[in-house]
């Protein structure tokens, strides 16, 4: 079995039948993340995994800290899943900026940002996809996240904190697409 299947099997068990519209926003992400399959220098392959996993969390038998990205990686490590699976899923789409908002930023100091062109690109699918798995701007995403949540909402103060460094990793995976 590949991982890209080993990966679909894991999410859809997780999430298709418990949280239908994020399984959905899922699936989106990995449509996503297979359009970067002829990109230079990104490993396609492995950001269909992360994209697969990335919200994994979400599951509510994997609630343990609340944090979907470190309970996401925490579920990973337990089942074997790839290292940089792992620590991609735990920092996805400026996790590290909403763990601050919340007070839980230690939860991430058992993984790595590794600042890749994979990392950049599982930032860019997260963010380009609606909850549906429809194809958003970035600007159009971040405007429908905030509107979901509310302006005060800890996830949309994230987001105002950590704009600048969500629309880099858009703007540097959209211009490794344009090479």
């Amino acid at each position: 079995m590949s991982w890209v299947s080993w990966a679909h099997d894991v999410a859809a068990e997780k999430l298709a039948e418990s949280l239908p519209r994020r399984w959905s926003h899922v699936q989106g992400v990995a449509k996503r993340a297979r359009e970067l399959k002829d990109t230079p220098g990104v490993d396609a392959e492995l950001v269909e995994v992360a994209a697969l996993l990335h919200d994994v969390g979400y599951a509510p038998d994997l609630a343990v800290v609340s944090f979907h990205p470190v309970d996401g990686a925490r579920y990973l490590q337990s089942i074997d899943a790839p290292g940089r699976v792992v620590h991609m899923v735990a920092y996805h789409s400026a996790a590290r900026q909403d763990a601050e908002v919340l007070g839980l930023e230690h939860l991430l100091d058992a993984y790595e940002d590794e600042l890749s062109p994979e990392r950049d690109a599982l930032w860019w699918a997260d963010m380009t996809t609606g909850p549906d798995g429809q194809t958003f701007t970035f600007q159009e995403r971040m405007a429908e996240v905030k509107e979901r949540y509310g302006a005060e909402h800890p996830v949309s103060r994230a987001i105002d904190r950590s704009w600048d460094d969500r629309l880099a990793a858009v703007e540097r995976t959209e211009a490794r697409r344009d090479h």
